[in-house]
């Protein structure tokens, strides 16, 4: 008999979901070496190859049967599912069938390529595919197989319009195999968002599934008890069973899988409910006064890479003797403390459009990640509200704690979690470590053609944006499409400005173009065209590249800055050359660019100095290990900001019975 891989009986109980059992140190530090000693032999491609093979030879068959036998087949497979199980044997027929009817009614036949990856996800794995090798038609294939079998399946996205576009391109699909899809997107009222979860397969973001499940535990107040909860529906004419959003946490598919679980893992979650109105305007411009009067390391040392700010002894001696006449909150050490270190961050740490824009006299969070505005969240403990002071901006209401959590916790809770990204190998060793996921590189299913340009390294910002724009305008008259990515809103604006300076047609990309995104991204590849965006900006969305465009060279994509993680820029990068298209990239930076600044005195940075002004045949080669250096150290420090929270929330966990109030 084949192993079954799945059962279907992960759905089946009272709101699913994992229960993590705490593990201690020594524990956890021994199954992520012995994992990570074997991810090579577990994440060979090769292991599903003959799966694939299978599948193959299934699809003659179907293809000869008629509309009424096939969905006939499908009728068929689904009764074997839900009562034998999901086996090799049973996968290999329904991925062969979804194919099928993919080609039928979408018109898109799965690659190979895109088989294998979806054979990863069946297996809780993470499928590793380049930037336009189709994941979104992936993921249809255990969607659809894990939803035949009565497993609510989550498609987890970064952003609502994702969510809604894939959920309407793979619609007819689903519906051809009887299955109902739904949408959650920011906005819903409660009623919706519960329709859209008892569909069999549901679209929505990473932020909206986590905030739903958060209002759940709310309105439980407790770990569900399926017959006290049964109980009580029968028995309660308000019972709360009634007002769950989810039905429990089964098989997710994680779009984007580094982004979400890596990268937006250094932030707990927070649900904030009214609670006091926090202090009058006056306190917080007072608090702001007073951060910039204290003096950087004499009253206060400034950690960028962890964002923190910690007041020295001398410091909160100073911070007293300016306070001592206000009264208020400045009599009480703590208080006067914490509202000091806050307003400091707000001064030091959050730059306007770079960390957030003000839009409708309004404060609005912009992901670092996704270059998007995340317009439900807000900073917590008075942060927000001294950055509208800050900003001049009306004041909010300084609301009350209900529940956190953090994307760790939450995304170990899915019974079966898998993912996909186009770039997951640099993380591998840390998915398998916190959510023992395993990564497989699924190949392209063409060669690819893109084209790396050697990185340029310019010792002044001013001279590095002379030469930006100088390449920009090179390509824009030999008519190929370029697509620029900066770091935030301000340096995209700025850039553009120095566009129009030159006389050079552009369109810019960034969260103050949040809904115009789809257009201009799906613009990028025209002939001619000039796209600046910031380095997230569009992801997800496919740049199609015309012919005309195509026969010039293709879309050339040029970073003006790299990230703190190698991974985002080739995020970048991958929006060029897909399919075997042609296509090229380059880097063009500072060595006054953020990145670099921790090195600028040091010796090192003083010999890449000298090899550019020489220009030295080696500056390339210096450059790119100075490059990698300063990547490698700023991922120390994000994972170790990661490892933290964990602990955090790990502790949390075991301090405080599981509550509304405790996660």
């Amino acid at each position: 008999m084949s192993k079954v891989i799945l059962s279907p009986t992960i759905g089946k109980d009272f709101y699913p979901e994992r229960n993590l059992q705490e593990e201690s140190e020594l524990e956890k530090s021994v199954i992520a070496l012995a994992g990570n000693a074997t991810r090579w032999f577990r994440a060979r491609p090769g292991r599903f190859q003959h799966m694939v093979n299978g599948i193959n030879e299934k699809g003659p068959f179907n293809g000869g049967l008629n509309d009424p036998e096939l969905r006939e087949a499908v009728g068929k497979i689904r009764a074997r599912i839900r009562t034998e199980g999901l086996t090799q044997e049973l996968i290999v027929e329904a991925f062969a069938l979804v194919r099928e009817l993919s080609f039928r009614i979408l018109g898109k036949r799965h690659f190979d390529v895109q088989v294998l990856g979806g054979l990863v996800l069946m297996h809780g794995m993470v499928a590793e595919m380049q930037t336009g090798e189709g994941k979104t038609l992936t993921a249809t294939l255990p969607a659809a197989t894990a939803a035949l079998a009565g497993i609510p399946v989550h498609v987890i996205t970064v952003n609502d319009y994702l969510a809604q576009r894939d959920a309407e391109i793979m619609n007819p699909l689903y519906e051809s195999l009887g299955l109902r899809v739904g949408v959650v997107k920011q906005g819903m009222s409660p009623e919706d968002r519960r329709k859209a979860y008892l569909c069999d397969i549901t679209y929505c973001t990473n932020n909206e599934v986590v905030f739903d499940y958060l209002k759940d535990r709310i309105a439980l107040g407790h770990r569900p008890r399926p017959i006290q909860m049964r109980l009580e529906r029968l028995y309660s004419r308000n019972s709360s069973i009634d007002k769950l959003l989810l039905r429990g946490l089964p098989f997710a598919i994680v779009d984007e899988a580094d982004s979400v679980l890596i990268d937006e893992a250094r932030t707990p979650l927070i649900i904030s409910g009214p609670g006091n109105m926090g202090y009058e305007k006056a306190v917080y411009a007072q608090a702001l006064d007073v951060a910039r009067q204290l003096k950087q390391q004499e009253h206060f040392t400034l950690n960028e890479g962890k964002r923190s700010i910690e007041l020295t002894e001398q410091g909160k001696t100073f911070l007293q003797g300016i306070t001592s006449s206000s009264g208020g909150i400045w009599i009480a050490r703590q208080w006067r403390e914490e509202l000091a270190v806050q307003a400091l961050s707000a001064v030091y740490l959050f730059t306007r459009d770079r960390d957030y824009i003000v839009r409708d006299d309004k404060v609005q969070i912009v992901d670092e990640y996704t270059g998007r505005i995340m317009g439900d969240r807000s900073w917590e403990r008075g942060l927000h509200q001294l950055i509208e002071t800050k900003e001049g901006c009306e004041l909010s209401s300084q609301n009350e704690t209900l529940a956190r959590m953090s994307y760790q916790r939450f995304f170990r809770r899915y019974r079966h979690l898998s993912g996909m990204t186009g770039t997951a190998r640099e993380v591998a060793r840390e998915l398998w470590s916190v959510y023992r996921l395993d990564v497989v590189t699924v190949p392209t299913n063409k060669p690819v053609a893109r084209l790396a340009c050697p990185y340029r390294f310019i010792t002044t910002a001013e001279e590095k944006w002379q030469e930006v724009v100088a390449r920009i305008a090179a390509y824009h008259h030999t008519g190929r499409p370029v697509l620029v990515g900066t770091r935030s809103v301000a340096v995209s604006e700025f850039l553009s400005q120095l566009l129009s300076l030159s006389n050079l047609p552009h369109r810019v990309l960034n969260a103050r173009q949040d809904k115009e995104e789809a257009e201009i991204i799906e613009a990028a590849g025209e002939k001619g065209r000039i796209t600046v965006a910031t380095n997230m900006a569009g992801r997800g969305t496919d740049i199609a590249i015309n012919p005309e465009a195509l026969d010039l060279g293709g879309l050339h994509v040029i970073a003006t800055e790299l990230h703190d993680t190698g991974r985002i820029d080739r995020q970048l990068f991958g929006r060029c050359g897909r399919q075997g298209d042609p296509g090229s990239f380059e880097a063009i930076v500072s060595l006054q660019d953020e990145l670099f600044a921790p090195y600028s005195s040091s010796i090192l940075g003083a010999i890449l100095h000298k090899l550019i002004c020489w220009q030295s045949a080696v500056a390339g080669h210096a450059g790119a290990l100075l490059a990698s250096l300063a990547q490698w150290a700023m991922q120390r420090k994000h994972l170790h900001v990661r490892r933290e929270l964990l602990k955090m929330d790990d502790a949390l966990q075991q301090s405080i019975a599981f509550s509304g109030r405790g996660e």
